[in-house]
């Protein structure tokens, strides 16, 4: 018998995961195999339903009995591949049973009655493949390009053969690591779907916290955009959109380059969590070229300064392992806490919500391996850990419509709980925006008569009310950052639709020309649209 390959260490690794109960390992797992398996699943039965449902299943399967999987039978990817094999022929066989069953007559359909078998087909059985033709059907079953009838031959004998089950494993990995897969088929929604129907039917033990979850799923939607990508379509020209001192900036990348400033942008939370820095190893990253601090320009800058020649398509397997690395440390610092506040550089609020310092075990006990900081720094302000996470969520949407946009490829808004988190922290960050406005003489004068607003005290307010996706109302205080948003207080009302707004914050729609509803004063109105496009940057 030939020796089996030997796993991986990622493998094993992916295994104590699975087998602890965590979420994040779940969700890495479908991220490395479900093109595999759903181009696998398809190429046997033909059809996108069904695909779906055996990735489903197969997911299901390993999430419920991660022991299945022996590390000395061979590498993750081969045991995976005939799994997802063996459910998608077992479906084609009952559904190609059932047709045969409903194909024929019809009850009351008046045909002629179906002629009964001959007395020898019904007492003889159907006759079994000698071994060397069996042996000789095992490429195109590795293939999936078997009848069924030979299908169902070569996998009984796989049962009884340990010669003929280690040649099909060989063969069946060797195809798996030579196909392809159409990832571009595969319905970006599904693996919501089946991570859902995973974790519903196995709780875990150490699941990824709410605040978390808006990067996992952005930064997966994006790998699946960036999947097939040749050469061409890497080095794509990007035009990167922001507000800058009231003005509307532009910069040209490219695919690869937008990947590169995510990866440099993110390395502030990796930082944060305790990670390794992609600006690692640079004896000056900064080249005493930032005086506010390694804020996510910066560090995009000095991240180019550091390689001799521009982004390749390279850069995805960094990116992809740091994104991964984030969500499993996240989900390893604690449970979900309450939202907190953006916080300037001059101690002041630069949002109104809850008590800063949430998300994480911020300054654990002495020892304790996943005590993280309880904000992570953007040069200006600093950000809790949850609220940093969704940013870079929002960045990471943002950023891919960029990438959709230059190739051509339709992408579509985030789903409607994440966007609503997105939103809240553009809101919450509105009145910081305002008073930095204010102090650059670009929005209106604080009204507050001859005395400040106390933090915590009623002011000035402006209804913003989100329509659509993700939408919501919060009052925005105007004359402090630190005060609270009051109905008593309101002076002007101003309604967008979620998908709008979020593009405002992100500097793509210019303050003037968004389609906002709006009734009250309208320089407040307008001073509240205009601190929204503030909160955009590179």
């Amino acid at each position: 018998m030939a020796k089996k390959d030997a796993p991986p260490r990622r493998d094993r690794e992916m295994l104590r995961r699975l087998t602890r109960g965590e979420a994040a390992a779940l969700g890495e797992l479908y991220d490395r195999f479900a093109p595999l398996v759903h181009g696998l699943a398809h190429r046997v039965l033909g059809d996108e339903q069904a695909a779906d449902t055996v990735t489903r299943e197969v997911f299901l399967h390993v999430w419920q009995h991660p022991g299945a999987y022996e590390p000395a039978e061979g590498p993750l990817r081969s045991w995976l591949t005939a799994l997802a094999h063996r459910l998608a022929a077992e479906r084609l066989r009952t559904t190609g049973a059932a047709a045969h069953d409903t194909g024929g007559r019809a009850a009351g359909s008046g045909g002629p009655p179906p002629v009964p078998a001959p007395e020898a087909a019904r007492t003889k059985g159907p006759t079994v493949p000698e071994h060397h033709v069996l042996k000789s059907l095992l490429g195109a079953w590795a293939l999936a390009a078997c009848t069924p009838r030979e299908t169902t031959a070569v996998e009984e004998h796989l049962g009884g053969c340990g010669d003929c089950a280690d040649e099909a494993l060989r063969l069946r990995g060797a195809v798996g690591l030579l196909h392809r897969p159409d990832s571009l088929d595969l319905d970006p929604g599904l693996r919501a779907r089946v991570l859902d129907a995973c974790l519903e039917r196995r709780p875990p033990s150490v699941p990824v916290p709410g605040w978390a979850a808006p990067y996992d799923a952005e930064t997966a939607r994006l790998d699946a955009l960036l999947q097939d990508f040749g050469n061409a379509e890497w080095h794509a020209p990007v035009r990167l959109r922001w507000f800058e001192d009231g003005k509307a900036v532009s910069r040209r990348s490219t695919v690869a380059g937008v990947i590169a400033h995510l990866t440099s942008a993110d390395g502030l939370v990796a930082v944060a969590l305790g990670l390794d820095d992609p600006l690692g190893g640079l004896d000056d990253p900064f080249d005493g070229r930032s005086a506010r601090g390694p804020d996510p320009a910066a560090r995009t800058e000095a991240y180019g300064r550091s390689r001799p020649s521009p982004p390749t398509r390279a850069v995805r397997g960094p990116w992809r392992e740091q994104t991964h690395a984030l969500v499993r440390t996240a989900s390893l610092t604690g449970t979900d806490g309450p939202a907190g506040s953006p916080v300037s550089d001059a101690g002041g609020a630069a949002g109104a919500g809850g008590a800063a310092g949430a998300g994480g075990r911020p300054g654990g006990p002495p020892g304790d391996p996943y005590a993280v900081p309880c904000t992570v720094p953007y040069g200006d302000f600093t950000l809790p850990l949850r609220d940093a996470m969704v940013d870079r969520a929002f960045e990471c949407w943002v950023h891919a419509e960029d990438i959709a946009q230059a190739v051509d490829y339709p992408y579509d808004p985030p789903a409607p709980r994440h966007l609503h988190e997105m939103i809240d922290l553009a809101a919450r960050m509105l009145p910081g925006a305002l008073a930095t406005r204010r102090r650059a003489g670009l929005a209106a004068p604080a009204r507050t008569g001859r005395h400040l607003v106390a933090v915590g005290a009623p002011a000035r307010s402006v209804r913003l009310e989100i329509e659509g996706l993700g939408g919501g109302e919060w009052l925005v205080p105007l004359d402090a950052p630190g005060a609270v948003g009051s109905a008593e207080h309101q002076v002007a009302h101003v309604a967008l639709d979620g998908v709008e707004f979020c593009r405002l914050a992100a500097g793509h729609v210019a303050p003037r020309e968004a389609a906002a509803g709006q009734d009250g004063d309208p320089e407040a109105v307008s001073d509240v649209l205009c601190a929204a496009a503030a909160l955009s940057r590179m």
